[in-house]
């Protein structure tokens, strides 16, 4: 069994002449073999640490002014390492107890509308899971192009289930094929979704339309005139 352990703080801080509440948010998790680190506020992740690269990354665009977290890998650290002790123990505790476990519904979609020839991106949504995190493979027309892809953070939901997005830069022609499989141990099978480049053309049916019927109505009109003539002669 592989235990999974969450030690998160929300603190809220109330602005009483404004009447407004601030939520900000602290989350230090840890497994065998994975640890996240990340801070919030009101629903924002501000923060998070890269334990590969071992630096802490702004979540937030420059123009949010989100400020800086000095000495906030080594915190990072000192927390998860703090989680996995505790991790350590717990495991003794829990060994013979099943864990509970949310398989991920997963979704695939483009950021933006599609537009043949133009940069996209494609995104691949697993959601509603525990425990985190999941794994993510992507394929064009049946070729692996999962290095070209990232992986999110894991985000938690109010259920205490959890979300992620993997993300890959595309940039669309017409029949390409794309597949993005989601793994996780509640899964019995990996989960593949299915996404093709199938850009709707213009109809041509009304200006056909249009164009049969302005030439019907010149020839009518054309018709008239003719026999208007003939009769003129006549008389």
């Amino acid at each position: 069994m592989r235990l999974f352990l969450l030690c998160f703080t929300l603190v809220c801080v109330k602005d009483t002449e404004a009447q407004n509440k601030f939520h900000h948010l602290e989350l230090s998790a840890c497994s065998e073999k994975d640890k996240e680190y990340m801070v919030g506020s009101d629903g924002e992740e501000m923060f998070y640490a890269d334990f590969e690269k071992k630096d802490i990354v702004n979540a937030l665009p420059p123009f949010a002014d989100p400020g800086e977290f000095t000495g906030g890998f080594a915190f990072a650290e000192s927390k998860t390492a703090n989680c996995q002790a505790n991790l350590q123990v717990l495991s003794v505790e829990f060994k013979d107890k099943p864990l509970p476990q949310d398989a991920p519904q997963s979704s695939i979609y483009a950021r933006t509308g599609v537009q043949l020839g133009s940069e996209n991106l494609l995104i691949c949504h697993a959601s509603r899971f525990f425990p985190p995190p999941v794994r993510v493979r992507w394929t064009k027309n049946n070729l692996d192009v999962t290095d070209k892809s990232s992986l999110s953070q894991y985000y938690p939901n109010d259920d205490e289930t959890f979300n992620q997005f993997s993300h890959l830069p595309f940039t669309p022609q017409e029949g390409d094929v794309y597949t993005c499989t989601v793994q996780h141990e509640a899964l019995q099978t990996p989960d593949t979704r299915t996404w093709e480049v199938n850009v709707d053309l213009p109809s041509v049916g009304p200006a056909v339309f249009c164009g049969v019927g302005v030439a019907v109505g010149l020839l009518g009109v054309a018709t008239g005139t003719f026999f208007l003539v003939k009769g003129n002669q006549c008389n």
